[in-house]
């Protein structure tokens, strides 16, 4: 019984390791110059402001930066 619930709780960490250590890429607007760029980090809220929420691949993200009304000026 202790082996059988060992063993599901390894291979249950195993599946969800990968999906917590997904980046995540962000469109960020800057403060200073209002040029968009691609980061894989969260911006601040300071010096960078997100726009719009995390997309799952750098290309989703750059169709994402075309697209946002903050990012055409």
């Amino acid at each position: 019984m202790i082996k059988t619930a060992a063993l599901s709780l390894a291979i249950l960490a195993a599946g969800t390791l990968p999906t917590l250590a997904a980046t995540h890429y962000y469109v960020a607007h800057e403060a200073n110059s209002m040029k968009c760029s691609v980061v894989s980090k969260r911006p601040d809220g300071k010096m960078m402001i997100a726009v719009g929420g995390a997309h799952k691949t750098k290309a989703l993200a750059d169709t994402a930066m075309t697209s946002a009304p903050a990012c055409k000026m």
